[in-house]
This record gives C-alpha cells, structure tokens and sequence, in this order.
C-alpha cells in the first residue's frame, strides 16, 4: 500500500529555505535573536510589512480556503484535471494559487488529496511550493477534517482513534490529550497544519442528524474538558485545533448541510449549556473556531445563519468572550448558509459579520470577485480585510510556516501510523467500550461454550479510510480472539427474507452478535434482533453508532454501545465481548424510554463491568 511514487510529481524535493525567507521579508531572520516578548513584536511588525505590500487581490485570495482535486500540486489525473476545470476553472491546485492567491487549501478524501501519507506529503509540498514561488508568496495553511470517529479524511496506514462520544464514554482527558497530540503529529508531519476538530457542540437532541457521535456528550463540563484536553494535544503538537460549530450545533434536527436549523435556546440556556466548551477553548488557547449555518433567534433574531451574523461572531465571540483567533467559516456549499442571500453576497456578509477565512465556497471565482467588488465599491475597507489578514498570518507563522513550510518523507515514516501510535489508539477504544445490559451474565462470551458465533446486522459505508464492512470487521477480530465467527450482513433495513436467512444462519451458531445502526421503533433492525432472541440463541446487541438503540431492543439479553463502526471501535467491542478487556465505558449521553421519552432508561455515566 506504500507506493511512495503515487505522488511523485517531482514535487518531492524541497526547495531552499532562501525561498522563504525572501518571500516573507526576512521574518525568521529578525525573530532568530529577539526574546519571546520582542519576538512577537517584531514578528507581528513584519507581519503587517507583509500585508502593505500585498496587491487588493492577493489580500481576498488570502481569505479563502479552497478544495482542489487531486493527489499532486502539478500534475494530477485526467479526471481530476477535468472536474477542476468545471468546478474551480482550473487544472491544478499551483495553477489556483496562482489565479487566486488563497491563503488555505482543504483536503478531502473524495478529491483524492489522500490517497496514502507519503503521497499527501508531496502534495503538501507541491502545494507550498507552488504558491512560494510566487510574487510576493506566501505559505499555505493547509487543513482537514480529521474528527476521527465517522468523520476523517486521512485513513489507513494513518493512526484512526474512537471518536468524540466514544472519547466521552472514556472520559479521560489524558486520553484526549494523548488523542490530540498523536494525531496532530501525524496530520503535521503530512504537511496539514490545522485540523478542524474537536467538535464543542452539546449533543442534548438524540435525534441530531448531523453531530450526534461527533459530540463527546451532552454534559456542558464534561464535553468542555474534553474540549479543552484535545485542544492542548493539538496545538502542543504544531496543529492548530479548531472548535467548532459555533455558537451551538448540538440540539438540532435538522442537518445544516441541507437545511437550514434553529436553534430554540434561550440566552440564559445558551450560556449554560452551549457555550461552555467554547469558553474552555478560548482559555485553553484555541487557534480557530468554526462558525455554523444555523440560526439562535436568542441571540440574533434577524433571521440570518451564525456564519453571516455580526451580532454573534463580533458581539459575542469576540467582544463577550473575548476571542481574537481566527474564525473559520463551515463550508459555504452547505444549504444552511446559501438559501437566503446566495453565493455572490454570503462570503462578503460572513466577511462583515467578523469572519477570517472563508471556506470552500460552492464557485470560487463569484465568491473572490463578489469580495474584491465589495472593497472597491465601498462596502468592505481595505482595513476590515487587513485585520483578517493579519490573524490569518499569525497563525501560520505560530505554526512554522514561514520557517520550515515544507515536510521530508523521513518524518512519514518515523510519525504516521507508528506501532506506538496504534497501540495508543486501541488503549484508548479499550477504554470507551459501554455495557449497558447483560442479563445473565451472558457476556463475556465464553470460547468453550460459545465456539462458533454468527455476526449479522448493519453495514453502513465504512467511514473513510476503515477497513469495513462492521460486521466482517467483528467477525475478523473474534477470530482473532479464539472464536469461529462469520459474518453475514443484514443491512440497515432487513427485509422478512434476510430475517429468514439470519435466522436460519443462527440455528447453526452458539451465540449471534448483532451491529445495530440507528434502530427505530419500526424498522427490521427491531425485528430482525427480536426473531434472533426468539431462537434462543444467546444474542449480543452491538450499537454501532448512537447509543440510543438499545432502548429500542429490550428483547436482547445484552447490549454494547461502540459509537462507531471504525475498526479500532469495532476491535474493542470484541475485546470486551470475548472478555479480553472488562468494558469501562459510561454513558456521555442520556437514554430516553422508547415509549416515553420523557422518561430516562439509563442516566449520563451509567455503564456496567464484568
């Protein structure tokens, strides 16, 4: 899987550090005698000598933070080529830099930015390259969505931890610490500087579409330490962290990528429930904060999304909480941001509302010519424009990038997806794992009594870079553990026939485990569990998202919740199963009744042991 010649573009070599020192006027030159406080002061003095001399155009390509297709900076794929030309105008990522002058490029999996670490690597430094060599150019702060859980861009050989409720269910700060260094290490050492995580949002609407697992719970102090710890492994690790969604994404029904949400909260209920781990990563010094496309009518009742609202982003953010990092907006694609003003006039509302960089905007070329048009016509100021500009290079220049902007493939291989680092992952899953029931002590199961197990249930996409499907990833792992075990994928909505055939299937096993994925009170997921247990097979219920499935199967003499179907998630449920490690998990949400919600079934921190 190592093919270190995917991304060799002949953008593996890097090039003098001449380069970027005079790129950026002799920035690390100046700092290298000065003290700490000097130091800041000269840096931010050459700073702002870097933002005069920037053309208008330069100054608006610096505020956007753009995806591009491809695995290398000068010479991607033919498809790639083509799918930049029809979204962006473009062929290459050196040929945006060059056109637009962004300050930020965004990886994602799907536009095959990473296909394997050493390639990412390359591309990383084609990209610094290409916009070094440039008049007047600048590094560029490369970013990503490595939430880890359901959400990550950068898979396997990478190291993939349990995700934030997984984390929660932990609820050991050490680990999230451990969790933020280790994995900034990694992004770092493949030429991604800030990663857009942790998630601060307070997950209290169990039907949450869009946060849910992403969320570390639905304890305001809890969620903020958790917060607080992965920010300080971030950061201590040369990645910015950025806490997002603010002001609150966490009690919602409706996913902003499609829609437009409303929050209901009050201001009093905001305060205690929303903005505490925001307030925790401001004191813990976060670098970024992400906007959302939601709207809080308690805390701007004009109608507008967070993202465009002055009133939030400035009024509170920055002068109530005192915040002066840079703000990062969610992805302008997204439906909850364009459905009321549009693409040409949301990245100059976002830009009066007090926003830094703008992200991803649906069609570039509308969004830079939409800003430079306001500057020139009155709207914006130069100056409004210069203060975003100035944060922005703050950051790159705390993160090293105007000293060491480019990455070598010996720091690959010492770094990413190490021994250690696994090991340190599969520690942490161990730990997350929640018993919520065990009648008869049925688990752990018992090699003796139940050699032979049939794993069946939901198959969901793997999230990316997992090995998938859940169920083959279950069945690997008790294999690995002593059991005979197969799989047999049922599939998120069984039909009667697939019930039959599991059914059938479970005659000939001595125990069933079951991977559930978002069970509700009429779906074959019900059924299918129901007729299991009615075999009289010893059946285990393995949620593998939401931890409120198991209010709806209280037919099932036991039942786990994994939060996640990655396989380091999905190894540890095993473990447990298979009695190899005692389960420690606590619930970091609620479980509500499934015939009245009103009514809790298992309380935050519930969570049994053997």
């Amino acid at each position: 899987m190592h093919d270190t010649g995917t991304g060799s573009t002949g953008n593996t070599a890097q090039p003098s550090r001449r380069t970027v020192l005079a790129a950026t006027a002799g920035v690390t030159a100046a700092l290298a005698a000065a003290g700490p406080a000097h130091a800041a002061a000269a840096d931010d003095s050459r700073l702002r000598a870097i933002v005069s001399r920037m053309t208008l155009e330069e100054k608006v390509g610096q505020l956007f933070v753009m995806r591009v297709y491809g695995h290398s900076a000068t010479a991607p794929d033919q498809a790639d080529i083509d799918a930049n030309l029809k979204e962006i105008g473009v062929r290459t990522a050196a040929e945006l830099l060059a056109k637009y002058r962004v300050g930020g490029i965004i990886y994602f999996a799907w536009a095959h930015n990473t296909r394997e670490p050493h390639q990412i690597a390359d591309l990383s430094n084609g990209i610094q390259k290409a916009s070094l060599e440039l008049p007047r150019g600048l590094p560029v702060l490369i970013s990503t969505d490595q939430e880890h859980g359901i959400v990550a861009r950068v898979g396997k050989p990478a190291t993939l931890f349990p995700g934030a409720m997984a984390v929660g269910a932990g609820g050991s700060r050490s680990d999230a610490r451990t969790l933020g260094r280790i994995a900034g290490a990694e992004l770092r050492a493949m030429g991604i500087r800030q990663d857009y995580s942790p998630v601060a949002d307070v997950n209290v609407n169990p039907a949450n579409p869009v946060i849910g697992v992403r969320s570390f719970g639905a304890d305001p102090r809890a969620v903020s330490a958790l917060v607080a710890a992965e920010v300080a492994g971030y950061q201590g690790s040369g990645v910015a962290a950025t806490a997002k969604h603010f002001p609150g994404h966490g009690d919602t029904n409706v996913d902003s990528h499609t829609g437009f949400p409303t929050i209901t909260h009050s201001r009093e209920l905001w305060e205690k429930l929303d903005a505490p781990p925001f307030r925790a990563a401001i004191a813990a010094g976060i670098d970024s904060i992400m906007t959302a496309h939601l709207m809080v009518p308690a805390l701007d009742d004009s109608g507008d999304p967070a993202t465009l609202s002055r009133p939030i982003l400035t009024g509170i953010l920055r002068e109530r909480l005192g915040y002066d990092g840079v703000v990062v907006t969610d992805s302008l694609g997204m439906e909850g941001v364009r459905s009321k003003y549009g693409d040409a006039r949301v990245p100059v509302l976002a830009l009066k509302a007090g926003v830094d960089q703008l992200l991803n905007p649906p069609d570039l070329d509308l969004a830079w010519n939409a800003v430079l048009t306001a500057v020139r016509e009155g709207e914006l100021t130069e100056a409004r424009l210069d203060a975003s500009i100035l944060r922005v290079l703050r950051l790159k220049s705390k993160l090293g990038l105007f000293r060491s902007p480019y990455v070598g493939q010996g720091g690959v291989d010492r770094t990413v997806g190490t021994r250690a680092h696994l090991a340190a992952a599969d520690r942490i899953a161990e730990r997350t794992t929640t018993l919520l029931v065990n009648e008869g002590r049925l688990l752990p199961l018992s090699r003796r009594r139940h050699p032979k197990v049939l794993v069946v249930g939901a198959d969901p996409a793997s999230p990316s870079g997992t090995t998938g499907p859940p169920t083959g990833v279950l069945a690997g792992a008790l294999n690995e553990l002593g059991f005979t075990a197969t799989a047999l994928s049922t599939g998120t909505a069984p039909s009667a026939a697939t019930i039959a055939k599991a059914v059938a299937a479970a005659r000939d096993a001595d125990a069933v485990v079951a991977a559930t994925y978002n069970v509700t009170a009429g779906s074959g997921q019900k059924a299918l569990v129901e007729q299991l247990v009615a075999t009289g097979r010893p059946v285990v219920a393995v949620a593998i998202r939401n931890p409120y499935d198991v209010a709806q199967l209280p037919s099932a003499p036991a039942c786990l919740a994994a939060y996640s179907w990655t396989d380091v998630e999905l190894r540890s449920a095993a473990r447990v199963i298979a009695g190899r490690v005692k389960p420690r998990g606590k619930l970091p949400v609620p479980v509500q009744r499934a015939d009245d919600p009103e009514q809790v079934l298992y309380p935050i921190g519930y969570g049994l042991s053997y």
